[in-house]
């Protein structure tokens, strides 16, 4: 099984090929194609190449299954016996991609 570390939205992830995972979101179609050309590290059983910073030459292609928002998380800043109490909430964008391809 061949692995790569792409980099994403800020982010590392490690994928596989049939793998599905949430990323940032992406500006593509539902069903669409995405190529990610900022491959980190490519590794196939025991060998493994690493990039200086990037691999040179290698993507990883997605098919976007869905677009979406994460579940909400509070945000609460309080002080004790101050009166003083804020809430806020946020729900993260992400796109849910689903790995075809590692070419390295």
């Amino acid at each position: 099984m061949s692995y790569a570390v792409i980099k994403t939205g800020g982010k590392q992830y490690r994928v596989m090929a049939g793998e599905v995972l949430r990323v940032e979101l992406l500006n593509a179609e539902v069903d669409s194609t995405v190529q990610f050309d900022q491959v980190l590290l490519v590794g196939e059983g025991e060998s493994i190449t690493v990039g200086a910073p990037l691999v040179a030459g290698a993507t990883v292609s997605a098919k976007v299954r869905a677009h979406g928002r994460a579940d909400k998380i509070r945000i609460v800043k309080f002080r004790r016996r101050k009166h003083y109490k804020r809430t806020q909430g946020h729900r993260q964008h992400y796109t849910e991609i689903e790995i075809t391809g590692i070419n390295a």
